[in-house]
């Protein structure tokens, strides 16, 4: 195995840990009990943590498919 290959199985190792932790991280989507008197609709809005933490979730999701993709197609033995 190439120190390249090492590399990119700890990589992808890392992001799977990191997307773990940032999906757990999310706020929760259900109003629950809260929706059905419409008040959940005035704070349905992503602030800007909320933001942040979904577009670092891309990223992280993106980086994962990619690597794998490197990995399962076999560029790097």
């Amino acid at each position: 195995m190439s120190p390249l290959y090492i590399c990119l199985l700890v990589l992808t190792t890392i992001l799977a840990l990191g997307i773990i932790v940032l999906v757990l991280l999310h706020s929760p989507k259900g109003e629950g009990m809260g929706g059905i008197g419409g008040a959940a609709t005035v704070f349905s809005g992503k602030r800007g943590a909320e933001a942040g933490i979904d577009r670092v979730t891309w990223i992280f999701c993106f980086s994962f498919l990619i690597v794998c993709g490197i990995l399962g197609f076999g560029f790097v033995h």
